[in-house]
């Protein structure tokens, strides 16, 4: 998958690092909260792009450590990189919610288990934009977080308040 791709590689284009080092690193900045990635998937991305030359792994021992393979870019990396940045920024937006199918298929339901899903969605979104407030009072003056990462958080809750907003003009039941 490509985004999975461009993740791995931007990440390596800042620094060379393990498999590991790249899911611990995706783990603190959230990503997979963003973006569809998994840390199976990250592993097995890395070994894909060794093999098809777009990064080099080195094997280093570093004391009792078990030996591990550190990843960076090669040239066609940072070319593929380059290539999948403006691949995708070039498609159209989309914005996929899992919960958008439960969504399409609420007047289906009864009254007032359409409620119960309503309330569901409500409760997930405030426990999302809550988490978004607290990173965001957290990191908002954290010179180490980078604006680009601000501006996940603060989209992420704009789209959060649209959501609560149009639960709020619901006339369900």
């Amino acid at each position: 998958m490509a985004t999975i791709d461009l993740i791995v590689l931007g990440i390596l284009k800042k620094e060379p690092m393990s498999a590991y080092d790249i899911q611990k690193l995706v783990e603190y900045r959230n990503i997979s909260k963003w973006v569809k990635i998994s840390t199976p998937s990250i592993y097995k991305k890395a070994i894909q792009l060794e093999e098809k030359g777009l990064i080099r792994g080195e094997i280093v021992k570093e004391g009792k450590m078990p030996e591990k393979a550190i990843y960076s870019l090669t040239e066609a990396g940072e070319a593929e990189f380059e290539r999948l940045m403006f691949e995708i920024s070039a498609k159209p937006i989309n914005i996929f919610l899992d919960f958008n199918a439960v969504i399409v298929n609420l007047d289906s339901l009864p009254p007032e288990k359409q409620k119960s899903c309503i309330a569901e969605i409500q409760e997930n979104v405030s426990l999302l934009k809550s988490y978004l407030e607290d990173n965001l009072r957290e990191k908002g003056n954290d010179p180490s977080i980078p604006t680009t990462g601000m501006a996940v958080l603060r989209q992420q809750y704009v789209l959060v308040e649209a959501i609560q907003t149009w639960i709020s003009s619901l006339n369900i039941g």
